[in-house]
């Protein structure tokens, strides 16, 4: 998040903070409430995506960004990012290194390598974990 931040920062643009989340279930809902109780809710429907955009766009602020947006996509992080980068016409897409250096990854494929392939405009891989 910083590195987009600072991105933005330096050259006046909007960030907008993407997050792709699923949907919990009537089960794991369920399985939430008997085990978190009065916590339940971070993992019910969006709030846990919501938290993290929050958070994500206090810390863009306080880096300096001078315009944040945010958004909650339902669905997979590879599709929604490259559509959310289209909508927005974005000329840079910032996303994160986890997974890149996995044997998962290598084998089947990595958020940022997939959308480094499919995505319009740049794409910048930050290390978002050592």
């Amino acid at each position: 998040m910083s590195k987009a931040a600072a991105v933005a920062a330096d050259t006046s643009a909007k960030l907008v903070i993407v997050c792709a989340y699923y949907p919990s279930s009537d089960r794991e809902v369920e399985h939430a409430q008997d085990e978190l109780g009065g916590e339940a809710f971070q993992v019910i429907g969006s709030a846990p995506a919501e938290q993290t955009l929050l958070e994500a766009a206090d810390h863009a602020r306080q880096s300096g960004a001078p315009e944040v947006e945010t958004v909650a996509l339902v669905g997979a992080p590879v599709t929604s990012l490259v559509e959310a980068a289209e909508k927005a016409d974005a000329d840079l897409l910032v996303v994160g290194s986890r997974g890149l250096n996995t044997l998962k990854g290598r084998l089947l494929g990595s958020v940022p390598s997939e959308v480094s392939r499919r995505a319009d405009c740049d794409v910048l891989v930050v290390r978002t974990s050592r």
